[in-house]
């Protein structure tokens, strides 16, 4: 959100019960785009890694969206909480899917069960943020880990998102086998690219490496 009272509240609940907008197979909707809700949630072809700045209260599916996120940053005063199931709904734009995939599952449960919302240094201490930072730092630190991130070279920082797509659910041995013999275009493509051979040679001669993604 533009503010620092919340992030996103997810959907229009005013819109549904006018009608403006359908919840039966509500992802079929041109309310449901490319890539999943606000285009993030189930975005598998994304290749660009994408920072959420929680600048307050993420519910529903705004926690969802933030879910869809690779960098997570809060504010100290942030939010996340699930208030579907009192509406006779569940959070089935990511929640359901992702939440027990990274908090524990009884916490998950309560979340989901009994609308508790989590705070900031909550989210942290389960991982399910990178950092909290006071509101007043927010922007600055989110803009300053998007600077370093495109400092990078694109296809190595695009590898390690393709990459791991490819191999978040699977075993460790399997995993391994993936990456050697499955079609990765992205990963295969960084290997022999001039951007690998330039970090390198930068790093023997002591200077900077110049990415060009190529």
């Amino acid at each position: 959100g533009g503010g620092d009272k919340i992030f996103s509240a997810g959907w229009d609940l005013k819109a549904l019960n006018a009608g403006e907008m359908q919840l039966d197979n509500w992802w079929e909707t041109d309310d449901y785009g490319e890539g999943g809700f606000t285009g993030l949630t189930e975005n598998w072809q994304l290749n660009k890694p994408v920072i959420a700045a929680i600048n307050g209260l993420a519910i529903g599916g705004g926690f969802e969206m933030a879910m869809g996120c690779d960098l997570l940053i809060a504010a100290d005063h942030a939010e996340f909480g699930l208030p579907e199931m009192p509406l006779g709904i569940v959070p089935d734009a990511g929640a359901l899917q992702r939440l027990p995939r990274r908090i524990p599952h009884n916490i998950a449960m309560e979340m989901f069960l009994l609308g508790r919302r989590m705070t900031a240094a909550e989210a942290a201490h389960y991982g399910l943020v990178n950092k909290v930072v006071p509101k007043q730092d927010l922007m600055s630190a989110a803009r300053e880990w998007a600077a370093s991130i495109a400092w990078s070279a694109p296809l190595a920082m695009q590898t390690v998102k393709e990459v791991q797509r490819e191999i978040e659910c699977v075993p460790l041995q399997q995993a391994f086998h993936k990456m050697r013999s499955d079609p990765m275009p992205t990963y295969r493509k960084m290997l022999k690219s001039d951007d690998a051979a330039e970090g390198i040679a930068a790093f023997v001669e002591k200077r900077e490496p110049k990415f060009r993604g190529e």
